[in-house]
């Protein structure tokens, strides 16, 4: 498992596996307890990957934080996530020492430390996850670095790629 296949939804708590997917929506898996849902297409979803922590210089993104968490607490967190929120957000303070404490929230630390708790047993975060190539560099002459340039029309009748979404013909003049 990595952490592009995890999931997040608001408005429901925990961390989901997506299982399959339809027209209608994602058969989800929960983490946790292994419950399967339906969640709406209409919905927002969250991958893992793609969450970062704002930093003083940037963003992080979310494995490297697992990674520095992993390495400096060697997966044995010392506060309760749920507990008092000073002593979580100074306990993120020597775990992460240069996040932006203007732009993240305590209820952000809370839900990190949580998600770590969760996915410490699942994913190794040292390893590089693979990248895997966008569909549109799998097109052929995607790789080209020549620019699509349209033809020259005439200036009466419809344009050809165009042809499909209008309505009226114009008539030629004679």
């Amino acid at each position: 498992m990595q952490l592009k296949d995890i999931i997040s939804v608001p408005g429901m708590g925990g961390l989901f596996k997506v299982v399959a997917s339809n027209k209608s929506g994602v058969i989800v898996e929960s983490i946790s307890d292994g419950k399967r849902s339906m969640i709406n297409s209409t919905q927002r979803i969250m991958t893992l990957s793609e969450i970062a922590l704002y930093v003083k210089d940037g963003e992080m993104p979310l494995r490297e934080v697992f990674k520095i968490i992993q390495e400096k607490s060697k997966n044995k967190l010392e506060v309760d996530p749920k507990g008092d929120q000073e002593k979580v957000r100074a306990y993120f303070k020597t775990l992460i020492p240069d996040f932006n404490e203007d732009k993240v929230y305590s209820s952000d630390i809370k839900k990190m430390l949580v998600w770590f708790d969760a996915l410490k047993d699942l994913i190794d975060f040292s390893k590089e996850e693979a990248v895997e190539p966008d569909e549109d560099s799998k097109l052929p002459g995607a790789n080209e670095t020549e620019k699509f340039v349209p033809k020259i029309h005439e200036v009466h009748g419809p344009k050809v790629e165009h042809a499909k979404t209008v309505k009226a013909r114009t008539r030629k003049k004679v």
